[in-house]
Protein backbone atom coordinates (compact mmCIF):
# COMPACT_ATOMS: atom_id res chain seq x y z
CA UNK A 1 0.00 0.00 0.00
CA UNK A 2 2.72 2.29 0.86
CA UNK A 3 4.64 1.14 -2.62
CA UNK A 4 1.68 2.60 -4.31
CA UNK A 5 1.49 5.54 -2.40
CA UNK A 6 4.83 6.72 -3.45
CA UNK A 7 4.71 5.41 -7.24
CA UNK A 8 1.90 8.04 -7.48
CA UNK A 9 3.62 10.74 -5.94
CA UNK A 10 6.52 10.51 -8.05
CA UNK A 11 4.30 10.17 -11.18
CA UNK A 12 2.33 14.00 -10.36
CA UNK A 13 5.63 15.23 -9.11
CA UNK A 14 6.98 14.43 -13.04
CA UNK A 15 3.49 15.77 -14.10
CA UNK A 16 4.37 19.08 -12.34
CA UNK A 17 8.02 19.09 -13.45
CA UNK A 18 6.59 19.38 -17.31
CA UNK A 19 4.21 22.71 -16.90
CA UNK A 20 6.79 25.31 -18.36
CA UNK A 21 6.37 29.00 -18.06
CA UNK A 22 5.68 31.05 -20.91
CA UNK A 23 7.83 32.17 -23.33
CA UNK A 24 9.23 35.41 -23.17
CA UNK A 25 8.04 37.95 -26.49
CA UNK A 26 10.67 40.56 -26.57
CA UNK A 27 10.44 43.76 -28.67
CA UNK A 28 12.50 44.14 -31.52
CA UNK A 29 15.64 46.89 -31.03
CA UNK A 30 15.36 49.82 -32.96
CA UNK A 31 18.62 50.45 -34.90
CA UNK A 32 20.21 52.86 -32.45
CA UNK A 33 19.56 50.31 -29.66
CA UNK A 34 21.71 47.19 -32.08
CA UNK A 35 24.90 49.63 -31.65
CA UNK A 36 24.63 50.24 -28.30
CA UNK A 37 23.13 53.82 -28.90
CA UNK A 38 26.63 54.81 -31.13
CA UNK A 39 25.42 56.77 -34.11
CA UNK A 40 26.58 54.91 -37.41
CA UNK A 41 28.00 56.70 -40.32
CA UNK A 42 28.73 56.59 -43.80
CA UNK A 43 30.72 58.84 -46.09
CA UNK A 44 30.61 59.19 -49.86
CA UNK A 45 33.14 61.11 -52.03
CA UNK A 46 32.34 63.68 -54.67
CA UNK A 47 34.29 63.11 -57.92
CA UNK A 48 35.18 66.78 -59.25
CA UNK A 49 32.99 66.20 -62.40
CA UNK A 50 29.91 65.00 -60.43
CA UNK A 51 29.92 68.28 -58.19
CA UNK A 52 28.20 70.53 -60.54
CA UNK A 53 25.14 67.92 -61.10
CA UNK A 54 24.45 67.04 -57.12
CA UNK A 55 24.48 70.78 -57.15
CA UNK A 56 21.35 70.74 -59.32
CA UNK A 57 19.74 67.69 -57.84
CA UNK A 58 20.50 68.22 -53.90
CA UNK A 59 16.69 68.37 -52.87
CA UNK A 60 15.79 65.10 -55.11
CA UNK A 61 18.66 63.05 -52.90
CA UNK A 62 18.05 64.87 -49.45
CA UNK A 63 14.74 64.42 -50.04
CA UNK A 64 13.90 60.33 -49.87
CA UNK A 65 16.96 60.00 -47.85
CA UNK A 66 16.26 62.45 -45.30
CA UNK A 67 12.24 62.08 -45.19
CA UNK A 68 11.29 58.31 -46.52
CA UNK A 69 14.50 56.50 -45.22
CA UNK A 70 14.76 58.19 -41.78
CA UNK A 71 18.82 58.82 -42.26
CA UNK A 72 20.35 62.42 -41.88
CA UNK A 73 22.55 63.88 -44.64
CA UNK A 74 25.12 66.79 -45.38
CA UNK A 75 27.66 67.77 -47.90
CA UNK A 76 30.85 68.47 -46.31
CA UNK A 77 32.14 71.31 -48.75
CA UNK A 78 35.51 71.49 -47.22
CA UNK A 79 36.18 67.56 -47.50
CA UNK A 80 33.62 67.30 -50.65
CA UNK A 81 31.83 64.44 -49.28
CA UNK A 82 28.48 63.83 -48.41
CA UNK A 83 28.14 62.72 -45.14
CA UNK A 84 24.88 60.23 -43.71
CA UNK A 85 24.42 59.01 -40.24
CA UNK A 86 21.46 56.91 -38.40
CA UNK A 87 19.02 59.36 -36.27
CA UNK A 88 17.31 57.72 -33.43
CA UNK A 89 14.08 56.85 -35.20
CA UNK A 90 15.51 55.30 -37.77
CA UNK A 91 13.51 52.22 -38.84
CA UNK A 92 15.91 50.13 -39.80
CA UNK A 93 19.49 49.83 -39.63
CA UNK A 94 19.97 48.43 -42.87
CA UNK A 95 18.67 52.05 -44.51
CA UNK A 96 22.08 53.44 -43.77
CA UNK A 97 23.85 51.35 -46.46
CA UNK A 98 21.17 51.32 -49.12
CA UNK A 99 21.40 55.45 -48.73
CA UNK A 100 25.21 55.36 -49.20
CA UNK A 101 24.80 52.99 -52.42
CA UNK A 102 22.05 55.51 -53.97
CA UNK A 103 24.50 58.57 -53.16
CA UNK A 104 27.49 56.48 -54.45
CA UNK A 105 25.30 55.31 -57.98
CA UNK A 106 24.72 59.01 -58.34
CA UNK A 107 28.53 59.93 -58.00
CA UNK A 108 29.27 57.08 -60.74
CA UNK A 109 26.59 59.01 -63.14
CA UNK A 110 23.11 57.30 -62.88
CA UNK A 111 20.37 59.21 -63.11
CA UNK A 112 18.26 60.29 -59.53
CA UNK A 113 15.12 58.44 -61.36
CA UNK A 114 17.80 55.13 -61.60
CA UNK A 115 19.51 55.43 -58.45
CA UNK A 116 16.52 55.13 -56.48
CA UNK A 117 15.71 52.17 -57.26
CA UNK A 118 18.03 50.76 -54.62
CA UNK A 119 16.10 52.44 -52.18
CA UNK A 120 13.15 50.88 -52.97
CA UNK A 121 14.31 47.18 -53.98
CA UNK A 122 16.86 44.81 -51.91
CA UNK A 123 18.33 42.37 -55.08
CA UNK A 124 19.74 45.83 -56.84
CA UNK A 125 23.51 45.89 -57.45
CA UNK A 126 26.19 48.31 -59.07
CA UNK A 127 29.16 46.15 -60.51
CA UNK A 128 31.75 48.25 -62.53
CA UNK A 129 34.48 46.81 -64.98
CA UNK A 130 37.11 48.21 -66.90
CA UNK A 131 37.39 47.84 -70.69
CA UNK A 132 41.18 46.88 -70.10
CA UNK A 133 39.50 44.10 -67.71
CA UNK A 134 37.81 42.11 -71.05
CA UNK A 135 40.57 43.39 -73.43
CA UNK A 136 43.68 45.43 -73.35
CA UNK A 137 43.35 48.10 -76.48
CA UNK A 138 45.07 51.17 -77.15
CA UNK A 139 44.51 54.25 -79.29
CA UNK A 140 42.14 53.76 -82.25
CA UNK A 141 41.22 50.37 -80.86
CA UNK A 142 39.95 51.90 -77.85
CA UNK A 143 38.15 54.76 -79.11
CA UNK A 144 36.34 52.09 -81.40
CA UNK A 145 35.53 49.64 -78.78
CA UNK A 146 33.51 52.92 -76.71
CA UNK A 147 31.71 53.23 -80.04
CA UNK A 148 30.62 50.26 -80.36
CA UNK A 149 29.49 50.09 -76.96
CA UNK A 150 27.05 53.43 -76.87
CA UNK A 151 26.26 53.45 -80.94
CA UNK A 152 24.96 55.72 -83.15
CA UNK A 153 23.19 58.48 -80.61
CA UNK A 154 23.81 56.12 -77.79
CA UNK A 155 21.47 53.47 -79.74
CA UNK A 156 23.28 50.33 -78.83
CA UNK A 157 23.94 51.18 -75.19
CA UNK A 158 19.83 51.78 -75.14
CA UNK A 159 19.18 48.89 -76.67
CA UNK A 160 20.97 46.55 -74.30
CA UNK A 161 19.36 48.45 -71.22
CA UNK A 162 15.70 47.88 -72.53
CA UNK A 163 16.83 44.37 -73.52
CA UNK A 164 18.27 43.60 -70.25
CA UNK A 165 16.24 45.71 -67.80
CA UNK A 166 19.34 47.57 -66.59
CA UNK A 167 21.42 51.13 -66.77
CA UNK A 168 24.54 51.71 -67.99
CA UNK A 169 26.68 54.63 -67.41
CA UNK A 170 29.93 54.42 -70.12
CA UNK A 171 32.42 57.05 -68.32
CA UNK A 172 35.44 56.97 -70.48
CA UNK A 173 37.31 53.26 -69.89
CA UNK A 174 34.58 52.72 -66.89
CA UNK A 175 31.70 50.43 -67.65
CA UNK A 176 29.07 50.78 -64.72
CA UNK A 177 25.70 48.59 -64.55
CA UNK A 178 22.82 48.57 -61.92
CA UNK A 179 20.16 46.29 -61.92
CA UNK A 180 19.31 42.91 -60.51
CA UNK A 181 22.08 39.63 -60.81
CA UNK A 182 21.02 38.13 -63.73
CA UNK A 183 20.51 41.04 -65.58
CA UNK A 184 23.43 42.49 -65.06
CA UNK A 185 25.26 39.36 -66.36
CA UNK A 186 23.26 39.71 -69.53
CA UNK A 187 24.15 43.19 -70.11
CA UNK A 188 27.80 42.16 -69.23
CA UNK A 189 27.90 39.69 -71.89
CA UNK A 190 26.30 41.83 -74.48
CA UNK A 191 29.17 44.76 -73.38
CA UNK A 192 31.38 41.84 -73.29
CA UNK A 193 31.23 40.86 -77.11
CA UNK A 194 30.78 44.23 -78.23
CA UNK A 195 34.25 44.84 -76.77
CA UNK A 196 35.98 42.09 -78.03
CA UNK A 197 35.07 43.28 -81.65
CA UNK A 198 31.41 41.09 -82.39
CA UNK A 199 29.47 43.78 -84.51
CA UNK A 200 26.21 45.26 -83.14
CA UNK A 201 23.92 43.19 -85.06
CA UNK A 202 25.13 39.99 -83.78
CA UNK A 203 24.96 40.97 -79.92
CA UNK A 204 20.80 42.14 -81.20
CA UNK A 205 19.89 38.81 -82.32
CA UNK A 206 22.08 37.27 -79.28
CA UNK A 207 20.33 39.62 -76.67
CA UNK A 208 16.56 38.92 -78.27
CA UNK A 209 17.06 35.10 -78.15
CA UNK A 210 18.20 35.71 -74.08
CA UNK A 211 15.07 37.77 -73.48
CA UNK A 212 12.54 35.56 -75.12
CA UNK A 213 14.11 32.44 -73.07
CA UNK A 214 13.80 35.03 -69.87
CA UNK A 215 10.06 35.76 -70.80
CA UNK A 216 9.62 32.43 -70.89
CA UNK A 217 10.59 31.77 -67.54
CA UNK A 218 8.68 33.81 -65.48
Amino acid sequence: MVSNQTTMEIETGASEAKVLPPKPKFEALKPHEMSDGQIQFRKVNVPPHRYTPLKKAWMDIYTPIFEQMKIDVRMNLKARRVELKTRADTPDISNLQKCADFVHAFMLGFDVIDAIALLRLDELYVESFEIKDVKTLRGDHLSRAIGRLSGKGGKTKFAIENASKTRIVIADTKIHILGSFANIKIARDSLCSLILGSPAGKVYSKLRAVTARLAERF
